[in-house]
Protein backbone atom coordinates (compact mmCIF):
# COMPACT_ATOMS: atom_id res chain seq x y z
CA UNK A 1 0.00 0.00 0.00
CA UNK A 2 0.66 3.57 -0.74
CA UNK A 3 1.47 6.09 2.24
CA UNK A 4 1.84 9.88 2.14
CA UNK A 5 2.85 10.95 5.48
CA UNK A 6 2.49 14.83 6.58
CA UNK A 7 4.77 15.90 9.38
CA UNK A 8 5.96 19.54 10.03
CA UNK A 9 7.86 19.81 12.90
CA UNK A 10 10.81 18.14 14.51
CA UNK A 11 8.21 15.88 17.01
CA UNK A 12 6.22 15.04 13.93
CA UNK A 13 9.64 13.53 12.27
CA UNK A 14 10.25 11.51 14.84
CA UNK A 15 6.51 10.24 15.57
CA UNK A 16 6.41 9.51 11.68
CA UNK A 17 9.86 8.15 11.93
CA UNK A 18 7.86 4.94 14.00
CA UNK A 19 4.74 4.86 12.40
CA UNK A 20 6.59 4.17 9.38
CA UNK A 21 8.69 1.50 11.45
CA UNK A 22 4.73 -0.37 12.28
CA UNK A 23 3.73 0.24 9.31
CA UNK A 24 6.14 -1.59 7.51
CA UNK A 25 6.45 -4.45 9.83
CA UNK A 26 2.51 -5.25 9.47
CA UNK A 27 2.57 -4.27 5.50
CA UNK A 28 5.33 -5.85 3.53
CA UNK A 29 4.58 -3.73 0.43
CA UNK A 30 4.61 -0.71 1.98
CA UNK A 31 5.37 2.65 0.23
CA UNK A 32 5.95 6.07 1.36
CA UNK A 33 6.24 9.67 0.19
CA UNK A 34 6.38 12.41 2.75
CA UNK A 35 6.84 16.17 3.97
CA UNK A 36 9.05 15.49 7.28
CA UNK A 37 13.00 15.05 8.29
CA UNK A 38 16.16 12.99 8.67
CA UNK A 39 14.22 10.35 11.11
CA UNK A 40 11.76 9.72 8.36
CA UNK A 41 13.93 9.42 5.67
CA UNK A 42 15.97 6.92 7.36
CA UNK A 43 13.21 4.46 7.34
CA UNK A 44 12.92 4.74 3.73
CA UNK A 45 10.64 6.23 0.93
CA UNK A 46 11.01 9.60 -0.33
CA UNK A 47 11.21 13.01 1.14
CA UNK A 48 9.17 15.72 -0.59
CA UNK A 49 10.39 18.69 1.61
CA UNK A 50 12.33 18.86 4.62
CA UNK A 51 10.04 20.23 7.78
CA UNK A 52 13.30 22.75 8.62
CA UNK A 53 11.38 25.00 5.54
CA UNK A 54 8.39 24.38 6.98
CA UNK A 55 8.05 25.28 10.87
CA UNK A 56 7.06 28.69 11.75
CA UNK A 57 6.20 29.75 15.40
CA UNK A 58 3.46 32.24 16.62
CA UNK A 59 0.93 34.05 14.78
CA UNK A 60 2.98 37.09 13.27
CA UNK A 61 5.48 34.61 11.97
CA UNK A 62 2.90 32.64 10.13
CA UNK A 63 1.72 36.08 8.60
CA UNK A 64 5.01 36.84 8.04
CA UNK A 65 5.22 34.04 5.88
CA UNK A 66 2.41 33.23 4.40
CA UNK A 67 3.78 33.38 0.74
CA UNK A 68 6.25 30.71 1.49
CA UNK A 69 3.42 28.56 3.43
CA UNK A 70 1.07 28.77 0.72
CA UNK A 71 3.97 27.44 -1.86
CA UNK A 72 4.54 24.63 0.58
CA UNK A 73 0.95 23.87 0.64
CA UNK A 74 0.53 23.98 -3.44
CA UNK A 75 3.18 21.20 -3.41
CA UNK A 76 2.27 19.12 -1.21
CA UNK A 77 -1.49 19.29 -2.79
CA UNK A 78 -0.03 18.37 -6.29
CA UNK A 79 2.33 15.79 -5.16
CA UNK A 80 -0.55 14.29 -3.05
CA UNK A 81 -2.91 14.37 -6.60
CA UNK A 82 0.37 12.91 -8.23
CA UNK A 83 0.77 9.94 -6.37
CA UNK A 84 -2.39 9.01 -5.10
CA UNK A 85 -1.43 6.93 -1.70
CA UNK A 86 -3.45 4.54 -0.57
CA UNK A 87 -3.59 6.74 2.62
CA UNK A 88 -2.91 10.14 3.68
CA UNK A 89 -1.75 10.22 7.25
CA UNK A 90 -1.59 13.66 8.74
CA UNK A 91 0.87 14.61 11.85
CA UNK A 92 0.05 17.12 14.23
CA UNK A 93 1.15 20.15 12.26
CA UNK A 94 -2.42 21.75 12.41
CA UNK A 95 -2.19 25.20 10.29
CA UNK A 96 -1.39 23.37 7.45
CA UNK A 97 -2.41 20.25 7.63
CA UNK A 98 -6.47 20.43 8.00
CA UNK A 99 -6.25 22.23 4.74
CA UNK A 100 -4.36 19.49 3.09
CA UNK A 101 -6.93 17.01 4.70
CA UNK A 102 -9.33 19.11 3.20
CA UNK A 103 -8.14 18.98 -0.15
CA UNK A 104 -7.71 15.14 0.24
CA UNK A 105 -11.31 14.73 1.32
CA UNK A 106 -12.35 16.00 -1.96
CA UNK A 107 -10.10 13.97 -3.96
CA UNK A 108 -11.44 10.73 -2.55
CA UNK A 109 -8.49 9.76 -0.61
CA UNK A 110 -8.68 8.42 3.02
CA UNK A 111 -7.57 11.07 5.21
CA UNK A 112 -6.12 9.87 8.87
CA UNK A 113 -4.98 12.40 11.58
CA UNK A 114 -1.93 11.16 13.97
CA UNK A 115 -1.73 13.64 17.11
CA UNK A 116 -4.90 15.48 17.17
CA UNK A 117 -4.70 19.41 16.46
CA UNK A 118 -5.16 20.80 19.99
CA UNK A 119 -8.51 21.92 19.21
CA UNK A 120 -9.43 21.40 22.88
CA UNK A 121 -7.12 24.65 23.81
CA UNK A 122 -8.69 27.18 21.59
CA UNK A 123 -10.88 27.45 18.44
CA UNK A 124 -13.20 24.22 19.54
CA UNK A 125 -15.56 25.29 16.70
CA UNK A 126 -12.60 23.30 13.98
CA UNK A 127 -13.67 20.39 15.56
CA UNK A 128 -16.92 20.63 12.74
CA UNK A 129 -14.59 21.02 10.27
CA UNK A 130 -12.41 17.79 11.67
CA UNK A 131 -15.72 15.77 11.18
CA UNK A 132 -16.03 16.79 7.95
CA UNK A 133 -12.48 16.09 6.21
CA UNK A 134 -10.41 13.51 8.59
CA UNK A 135 -12.05 9.96 8.12
CA UNK A 136 -9.96 8.49 11.47
CA UNK A 137 -8.25 10.50 14.11
CA UNK A 138 -5.88 8.51 16.59
CA UNK A 139 -5.59 10.58 19.60
CA UNK A 140 -2.79 10.45 22.03
CA UNK A 141 -3.48 12.25 25.07
CA UNK A 142 -6.17 10.50 27.41
CA UNK A 143 -8.31 13.07 27.94
CA UNK A 144 -8.85 14.06 24.22
CA UNK A 145 -11.45 11.08 24.15
CA UNK A 146 -13.69 12.86 26.07
CA UNK A 147 -13.11 16.15 24.69
CA UNK A 148 -13.91 14.82 20.95
CA UNK A 149 -17.05 12.85 22.08
CA UNK A 150 -18.93 16.32 23.76
CA UNK A 151 -18.47 16.96 20.07
CA UNK A 152 -20.65 13.62 19.15
CA UNK A 153 -17.07 12.41 16.89
CA UNK A 154 -15.39 9.20 17.63
CA UNK A 155 -11.77 9.04 17.48
CA UNK A 156 -9.32 5.46 18.59
CA UNK A 157 -7.00 6.71 21.74
CA UNK A 158 -4.07 4.49 20.69
CA UNK A 159 -1.59 5.87 23.72
CA UNK A 160 1.31 8.50 23.50
CA UNK A 161 4.15 7.59 20.73
CA UNK A 162 6.56 9.25 23.04
CA UNK A 163 6.20 6.16 25.10
CA UNK A 164 7.27 4.13 22.21
CA UNK A 165 10.34 6.47 22.15
CA UNK A 166 11.80 5.75 25.06
CA UNK A 167 10.91 2.52 25.50
CA UNK A 168 13.24 1.70 22.13
CA UNK A 169 16.05 4.26 23.58
CA UNK A 170 19.39 2.40 24.26
CA UNK A 171 21.62 4.66 25.99
CA UNK A 172 25.73 4.99 25.46
CA UNK A 173 27.08 4.24 28.63
CA UNK A 174 30.10 5.88 27.72
CA UNK A 175 28.52 8.95 26.48
CA UNK A 176 29.63 11.21 29.77
CA UNK A 177 33.04 10.10 28.92
CA UNK A 178 33.09 10.54 25.24
CA UNK A 179 31.94 14.33 25.77
CA UNK A 180 34.49 14.98 28.59
CA UNK A 181 31.77 15.36 31.43
CA UNK A 182 32.26 12.79 33.63
CA UNK A 183 32.83 15.19 36.81
CA UNK A 184 29.84 17.52 37.23
CA UNK A 185 26.43 16.55 37.24
CA UNK A 186 24.42 17.62 34.09
CA UNK A 187 21.85 20.26 33.47
CA UNK A 188 20.05 19.77 30.07
CA UNK A 189 18.89 22.80 28.13
CA UNK A 190 16.79 22.26 24.98
CA UNK A 191 16.30 25.68 23.60
CA UNK A 192 13.62 24.81 20.87
CA UNK A 193 13.71 23.34 16.91
CA UNK A 194 12.82 26.42 15.83
CA UNK A 195 14.74 29.67 15.21
CA UNK A 196 12.53 31.75 16.64
CA UNK A 197 12.66 30.15 20.20
CA UNK A 198 16.59 29.63 20.15
CA UNK A 199 17.14 33.37 19.61
CA UNK A 200 14.19 34.10 22.51
CA UNK A 201 14.89 31.86 25.04
CA UNK A 202 18.76 30.46 24.72
CA UNK A 203 20.21 33.70 25.99
CA UNK A 204 18.16 33.70 29.11
CA UNK A 205 19.01 29.66 29.72
CA UNK A 206 22.94 30.74 29.39
CA UNK A 207 22.50 33.85 31.64
CA UNK A 208 21.16 31.84 34.48
CA UNK A 209 24.45 28.77 33.90
CA UNK A 210 26.83 31.67 35.47
CA UNK A 211 25.02 30.95 39.00
CA UNK A 212 25.93 27.87 38.76
CA UNK A 213 29.52 27.21 38.02
CA UNK A 214 29.36 23.55 39.78
CA UNK A 215 27.27 21.65 37.12
CA UNK A 216 27.95 20.71 33.36
CA UNK A 217 25.13 22.45 31.01
CA UNK A 218 24.65 21.03 27.91
CA UNK A 219 22.48 21.79 24.94
CA UNK A 220 21.05 19.54 23.17
CA UNK A 221 21.43 20.60 19.50
CA UNK A 222 18.73 20.61 16.66
CA UNK A 223 19.57 18.88 13.85
CA UNK A 224 18.26 21.65 11.70
CA UNK A 225 21.19 24.23 12.64
CA UNK A 226 24.77 23.81 12.80
CA UNK A 227 26.79 24.56 15.77
CA UNK A 228 27.90 27.84 14.53
CA UNK A 229 24.61 28.94 15.30
CA UNK A 230 24.67 28.01 19.06
CA UNK A 231 27.90 29.79 19.25
CA UNK A 232 26.98 32.94 18.61
CA UNK A 233 25.10 32.76 21.81
CA UNK A 234 27.31 30.73 23.46
CA UNK A 235 30.79 32.88 23.74
CA UNK A 236 33.29 31.87 25.79
CA UNK A 237 31.21 29.96 28.12
CA UNK A 238 32.45 26.15 28.32
CA UNK A 239 29.00 24.71 27.15
CA UNK A 240 28.79 21.87 24.56
CA UNK A 241 26.09 21.25 22.11
CA UNK A 242 25.50 17.68 21.14
CA UNK A 243 23.41 17.01 18.74
CA UNK A 244 21.04 13.73 17.93
CA UNK A 245 21.57 12.24 21.54
CA UNK A 246 18.77 14.24 23.37
CA UNK A 247 17.61 10.98 25.08
CA UNK A 248 21.68 10.27 26.51
CA UNK A 249 21.01 14.05 27.71
CA UNK A 250 17.98 13.48 29.37
CA UNK A 251 19.32 10.03 30.85
CA UNK A 252 21.96 11.54 32.91
CA UNK A 253 20.70 14.81 33.20
CA UNK A 254 20.09 15.75 36.99
CA UNK A 255 17.61 18.51 36.18
CA UNK A 256 16.72 20.42 32.75
CA UNK A 257 15.39 23.38 31.25
CA UNK A 258 13.19 22.76 28.87
CA UNK A 259 11.19 24.63 26.37
CA UNK A 260 7.17 24.26 26.06
CA UNK A 261 7.00 21.81 23.62
CA UNK A 262 7.07 17.74 23.60
CA UNK A 263 10.34 17.90 24.94
CA UNK A 264 8.87 18.39 28.44
CA UNK A 265 6.99 15.44 28.28
CA UNK A 266 9.79 13.50 27.52
CA UNK A 267 11.50 14.96 30.26
CA UNK A 268 9.40 13.94 32.30
CA UNK A 269 9.35 10.61 31.04
CA UNK A 270 13.14 10.41 31.98
CA UNK A 271 12.30 11.23 35.27
CA UNK A 272 14.49 14.65 34.65
CA UNK A 273 13.50 17.73 36.83
CA UNK A 274 12.58 20.52 35.18
CA UNK A 275 11.48 24.22 34.60
CA UNK A 276 9.39 24.74 31.44
CA UNK A 277 9.97 28.06 29.54
CA UNK A 278 8.59 30.11 26.45
CA UNK A 279 8.61 32.97 24.71
CA UNK A 280 7.45 34.34 21.85
CA UNK A 281 6.73 37.29 19.95
CA UNK A 282 4.71 40.08 22.04
CA UNK A 283 2.37 40.10 19.44
CA UNK A 284 1.71 36.18 18.77
CA UNK A 285 1.93 35.57 22.82
CA UNK A 286 -0.83 38.52 22.97
CA UNK A 287 -3.24 37.23 20.57
CA UNK A 288 -2.54 33.12 21.94
CA UNK A 289 -3.60 34.34 25.85
CA UNK A 290 -6.90 36.25 24.04
CA UNK A 291 -7.91 32.52 22.23
CA UNK A 292 -6.41 29.89 24.37
CA UNK A 293 -8.55 28.30 26.92
CA UNK A 294 -6.72 26.17 28.75
CA UNK A 295 -4.73 26.80 32.21
CA UNK A 296 -1.09 25.43 31.32
CA UNK A 297 0.75 25.07 28.47
CA UNK A 298 2.85 21.93 29.28
CA UNK A 299 1.74 18.83 28.37
CA UNK A 300 2.87 17.25 31.98
CA UNK A 301 0.69 20.05 33.60
CA UNK A 302 -2.34 19.38 31.10
CA UNK A 303 -2.36 15.52 31.52
CA UNK A 304 -2.23 15.20 35.20
CA UNK A 305 -4.08 18.84 35.23
CA UNK A 306 -2.47 20.51 37.74
CA UNK A 307 0.72 21.97 38.45
CA UNK A 308 3.79 19.91 38.44
CA UNK A 309 6.10 21.63 36.43
CA UNK A 310 6.70 25.57 36.76
CA UNK A 311 5.76 27.44 33.80
CA UNK A 312 8.11 30.71 33.34
CA UNK A 313 6.10 32.58 30.24
CA UNK A 314 7.50 35.82 27.96
CA UNK A 315 8.24 38.48 30.88
CA UNK A 316 7.97 35.56 34.00
CA UNK A 317 10.71 34.35 32.00
CA UNK A 318 14.70 35.92 32.73
CA UNK A 319 17.61 34.47 34.18
CA UNK A 320 16.23 35.46 37.52
CA UNK A 321 13.01 33.47 37.68
CA UNK A 322 14.64 30.11 36.05
CA UNK A 323 17.52 30.42 38.71
CA UNK A 324 15.37 30.74 41.22
CA UNK A 325 13.16 27.87 40.21
CA UNK A 326 16.30 25.19 39.28
CA UNK A 327 17.69 26.12 42.62
CA UNK A 328 14.30 24.64 44.54
CA UNK A 329 15.01 21.83 41.87
CA UNK A 330 18.41 21.14 42.80
CA UNK A 331 18.46 22.56 46.85
CA UNK A 332 15.04 21.96 47.84
CA UNK A 333 14.78 17.96 48.34
CA UNK A 334 10.94 17.93 49.40
CA UNK A 335 10.11 20.14 46.31
CA UNK A 336 12.48 17.50 43.73
CA UNK A 337 10.07 14.58 45.11
CA UNK A 338 7.05 15.88 45.06
CA UNK A 339 7.76 17.04 41.17
CA UNK A 340 9.03 12.87 41.35
CA UNK A 341 6.38 11.75 42.69
CA UNK A 342 3.94 13.39 40.37
CA UNK A 343 5.81 12.43 37.43
CA UNK A 344 4.80 8.63 38.45
CA UNK A 345 1.40 9.88 38.42
CA UNK A 346 1.63 11.00 34.87
CA UNK A 347 3.73 7.84 33.86
CA UNK A 348 -0.17 5.95 35.37
CA UNK A 349 -2.07 8.26 33.26
CA UNK A 350 0.10 7.80 29.90
CA UNK A 351 -0.17 4.06 29.96
CA UNK A 352 1.84 1.69 28.65
CA UNK A 353 3.99 1.82 24.98
CA UNK A 354 2.75 0.78 21.54
CA UNK A 355 0.76 3.82 19.86
CA UNK A 356 3.29 3.05 16.65
CA UNK A 357 1.98 -0.15 16.36
CA UNK A 358 -1.81 0.03 17.20
CA UNK A 359 -2.07 3.72 15.05
CA UNK A 360 -0.46 1.28 11.99
CA UNK A 361 -2.96 -1.59 12.44
CA UNK A 362 -5.81 0.41 12.26
CA UNK A 363 -4.96 2.09 9.73
CA UNK A 364 -4.06 -0.71 7.40
CA UNK A 365 -7.69 -2.16 9.08
CA UNK A 366 -9.34 1.31 8.08
CA UNK A 367 -7.89 0.73 4.19
CA UNK A 368 -9.17 -2.62 4.33
CA UNK A 369 -12.61 -1.52 4.52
Amino acid sequence: MKYYLVAGEASGDLHGANLMKALKEKDGTAEFRFFGGDLMRAEGGTLVKHYAEMAYMGFLEVALNLNQILKNLKTCREDIVAWQPDALVLIDFPGFNLRVADFAKKHGIMVCYYISPKVWAWNQKRVLKIKRVVDHMFCILPFEVDFYKKWDMKVDYVGNPLLDAVAAFKPNPNFLKENGIENKKVIALLPGSRRQEISLILPDMLATTEKYPGYQFVIAGAPTFSREYYSQFIGSKNIPVIFNATYDILSVAEAGIITSGTAVLETALFHAPQVVVYKGSKISVGIARLVVKIRFISLVNLIVDRLVVKELIQQDCSPETIALELDNILNNKAYRQRMLDDYAQLNEKMGEPGASARTARLIIKYMAG
